[in-house]
This record gives C-alpha cells, structure tokens and sequence, in this order.
C-alpha cells in the first residue's frame, strides 16, 4: 500500500505566484509573460493529465505575498509554481510533466482508486490479451493509456511501485477490479478463471474463444459479479 497522507480525502493544491502586486512604495508595472504561459501550462495539465485526480488551484501576486514562497524553500524569482507547499518550479515557464507527476505522487495518497481501472498501451500484446479476458467475463473498466496521458503512466507508477516493490519493473498492462488490485494480463487470468491464451498477431488482440474456453454459466456468472 502507498503511504499514506495526513491530508486523506483533500484535493492537491497548486499555487502560482506571478510577478505581479505591491508592496510598500513597490508596484510591478510589467507584464510578465512566463507567468502567464506557466498559469496557461498548470490549466491545460489540470484538464487533460489532472482530469482524474482532485486539485485545487490557487494564483497570486508574488510581490503582495512575497514572504510566502520565500518561507516555503527560498522561492524568489516568479512564476513559482507550489504543489502542496513544495515549490517545484521558479523563474523559468512551468514543464507540465513535472506538475502532473508531483501532483499525482500526492494524489495517490490521498485517495484510493475505486472502481475497475486498465492501464496500457497501444503496442502491447499483453494489453490486447488483457482486454480480450475482460471483455468475455464481461467486465466493464476504464481504459488508461499510459503513453498519450503521462498523467495516467504517473499514476499507475505510484500505485504500483508500493505494491511490487521500487526495484520492480512496471510493465503494463496493471489492473485493478473493484479497487483491487490485480496485476497484469497472466494475473487477471487466474483471477477470472481464464486459460493464458496467448494472442494472436494477426488479430492484434488476444485469440480467446468464449465458445472454448469459457462456459455460459461461467461467463454468466462473471458478468454478475463484474459488471458495472
């Protein structure tokens, strides 16, 4: 299991300070444009690699609340971007992976995965295999693929890791039923009653036959338990 966190059940927060505000005698009179590109990249993470997690997004003026980010690790030169109260970027426009994977990390401890969840990839014969298991027990899921949303590989790492070790490889696909954790394609066999067919290339997806290798009572009974 994942460490947990004290904050279980609180979304992430992200905070932004932009050269912007006052101070005293002190007001910022020029625009800054990486300021407004990092507050542009921390939206478009929050709406594609973010949309499965639960975040709160805050901005504010650097030069009213200077002491802020200063007293959370020395930040001083905006955009600083904060996940959490840890600042992961300063004076440069914000890289989106490095967001989606710090906020992801805190994320995973505090809220489990509910639910029936498939992480994959396209390229991946044990994914097709996996699929081709669920879709004869009839098990309805959520598809994650790990390659066009690095949100969903973060995550997937950060479930994992804890369960198979930091040493382990992380292959895909990963799966969860029910919020339970499965395993891969061989696993989610041996939990559904499967035999491991291995897939066929030419179909590009594994070659299971329902008429052969599972009975209708069998699947019947799949459907019910698995189904959403």
């Amino acid at each position: 299991m994942a460490r947990e966190s004290k904050k279980r059940g609180e979304p992430v927060e992200i905070r932004l300070y932009k050269f912007e505000g006052q101070w005293g005698p002190f007001k910022v009179k020029i625009p800054c444009g990486e300021c407004a590109l990092t507050e542009d990249v921390i939206e478009a993470t929050i709406e594609h690699e973010l949309k499965n997690a639960k975040v709160s997004f805050v901005a504010k003026e650097w030069l009213t609340y200077w002491w802020e980010p200063f007293f959370a690790g020395g930040g001083w030169h905006a955009p600083i971007v904060l996940v959490d109260g840890k600042i992961i970027s300063q004076g440069d426009a914000l890289n989106r992976g490095v967001l989606a994977e710090a906020v992801v990390r805190e994320h995973v401890k505090r809220f489990d995965l509910e639910g029936t969840h498939f992480y994959g990839k396209s390229k991946c014969s044990h994914c097709n295999r996996a699929k081709t298991y669920m879709e004869q027990a009839g098990v309805d899921y959520q598809y994650h693929d790990v390659v066009e949303n690095p949100g969903a590989m973060y995550e997937m790492l950060a479930r994992v890791k804890p369960i198979i070790g930091e040493k382990t490889p992380v292959t895909t696909p990963q799966i969860w039923i029910d919020g339970e954790f499965i395993g891969g394609a061989d696993d989610l066999g041996k939990r559904l009653g499967i035999e491991n067919i291995e897939p066929d290339p030419r179909r590009g997806r594994g070659a299971l036959s329902p008429q052969h290798h599972l009975s209708g009572k069998k699947k019947l009974a799949l459907q019910a338990k698995y189904s959403g």
